[in-house]
């Protein structure tokens, strides 16, 4: 079997194998791995003796069916007894992704007395004095809480909080990893708009900024908006704001490889849920010709019934032909398809007929609405969220730089005018010398992004009213302090 999807680290696994001890077994075992279709990564030998070898044999596979596949044409192998199967995703997540550790050693008495009582209630009754000294005597100055309800974990759907667990603690581990951020889950066992919002409305004092993961549309608009009200800390659904700046920093630098103008592009958006109407929403602030919205029910145009507020809003606002037939229709002359949506949704055909020098963004996950091997034969510029093809758009080259700069600002709000700034800070990133085809996005380990989305939202933040926190602290330990932690 040669599977027609491509291998991935998501899905790789580790065998066991004791294999016969002669000169060609271990080649015997490779050969038949690549000829299954996957890409062998690894290969150690554990043990041996006389006449057997015991090998752990590690290769990546295109999905769980794959990997069986692969499993049961190594057992038919002479010779070959396959001891144990190691899937390593789930390796990866036993007893979680993240953990707490203390900043502070706690190695006597002095420590002790200091960090907790007696000296803590001086630092508690420093900030029931000024409440805004939390932002820099407690956790809540560099903190963030990744809150959901479970109902719309991309690509999987409604699955409820204990099952969105494994993506809200790998949202914590990015912005750390990417943004020195300390993030923590609160996964939600409602999914009652009015709940959710008292809850984090409850639970914010503790937290220097809000999160909103995998919250479906349409709730996620008015939670969003309702707590954005509520709080004095930034409110950011990532599912809308940092897809939608991701989106536009690759869509900048599409434009100035192909050499055509926002102005000037008729762009369709595939998918009007949380990450579309954010991405269409953004783009028509930067002033993009024209754009279609496109969703399960047809394109969204002037006249069509039944739309939610939100949906109704982009008919009213999009579509200046009114447009009302199918998506091959739509992308037909189109400079730019965008999709945020379902799998294999259109062919290479489809692509075929959009405009000359055509971007295609197919961001589906884990596949994408067209065959990006197809889409290259007729679009200038292709690009996905996978991370095993070129030109990845991810949303943790916006994240956790947005947080950074919203944290050391100490911003009470995320603004559309720091979304457009932090996508301008991601596309500068790559360079006009660097700019290719397959290059117009930075890659998610480059270590200039963070910094650079964070410079922009302080710019955005400074240039306006940031916030005065003074904090309870000796002079001498203010002028100690880096820039980063206030």
């Amino acid at each position: 079997m040669v599977t027609t999807r491509l291998p991935s680290a998501g899905f790789s696994i580790t065998i066991r194998i004791a294999v016969t001890a002669d000169a060609s077994s271990i080649g015997r075992l490779t050969t038949c791995v690549g000829e299954a279709g996957a890409i062998v990564t690894a290969l150690d030998v554990v043990d041996s003796d006389p006449t057997h070898v015991l090998v752990d044999l590690t290769c990546d596979t295109a999905d769980a069916a794959h990997a069986d596949q692969v499993v049961k044409q190594l057992e038919d192998q002479d010779g070959v007894d396959v001891r144990k199967v190691s899937d390593r995703t789930f390796l990866l997540h036993l007893g979680g992704k993240i953990e707490v550790s203390s900043k502070v050693a706690l190695r006597n008495r002095d420590e002790l007395s200091r960090a907790y009582t007696p000296g803590v209630a001086r630092v508690c009754m420093a900030i029931a004095e000024n409440p805004a000294d939390a932002r820099r005597l407690t956790i809540k100055r560099n903190t963030v809480a990744v809150v959901s309800d479970g109902s719309a974990v991309l690509g999987l759907g409604n699955i409820g909080p204990a099952a969105a667990m494994p993506v809200m603690e790998g949202k914590a581990a990015l912005f750390k990893r990417f943004g020195g951020v300390d993030a923590w889950p609160v996964v939600l066992d409602t999914q009652d708009t009015d709940e959710i919002v008292a809850i984090v409305k409850a639970i914010a004092p503790a937290y220097g900024g809000i999160n909103l993961e995998d919250i479906a549309a349409p709730r996620c608009f008015e939670i969003e908006a309702r707590l954005r009200e509520l709080l004095d800390i930034p409110v950011f659904h990532d599912d809308q704001h940092g897809t939608a700046i991701c989106v536009l920093a690759a869509l900048t630098n599409a434009m100035r490889v192909v050499g055509k103008r926002m102005e000037d592009v008729k762009v369709v958006v595939s998918g009007a849920g949380a990450a579309g109407t954010a991405i269409m929403k953004l783009l028509m602030r930067q002033g993009v010709g024209d754009i279609i919205a496109y969703d399960r029910r047809g394109a969204l145009h002037r006249g069509m019934p039944g739309l939610n507020e939100s949906m109704q809003w982009l008919a009213d606002h999009t579509n200046r032909e009114n447009y009302s037939g199918d998506l091959p229709g739509a992308i037909a002359g189109a400079d730019v398809f965008i999709g945020v949506s379902a799998p294999n949704l259109l062919t290479g055909d489809d692509i075929a007929r959009m405009a000359d020098r055509a971007i295609v963004f197919a961001m589906a996950n884990p596949d994408p609405e067209v065959d990006p091997r197809e889409a290259r034969k007729h679009a200038a510029i292709v690009a996905t969220g996978r991370s095993d093809q070129p030109n990845q758009i991810n949303n943790v080259l916006a994240f956790p730089g947005v947080f950074r700069g919203l944290l050391d600002a100490g911003a009470e709000e995320f603004t559309e005018e720091m979304a457009l700034a932090a996508a301008r800070a991601i596309a500068d990133v790559v360079g006009e010398d660097k700019l290719n085809p397959t290059v117009i996005i930075p890659s998610v380990f480059d270590q200039r992004v963070t910094p650079a989305v964070a410079a922009a939202i302080r710019a955005v933040v400074r240039g306006g009213h940031a916030p005065s926190n003074s904090a309870a602290l000796p002079e001498s330990e203010l002028d100690k302090a880096p820039e980063t932690t206030f």
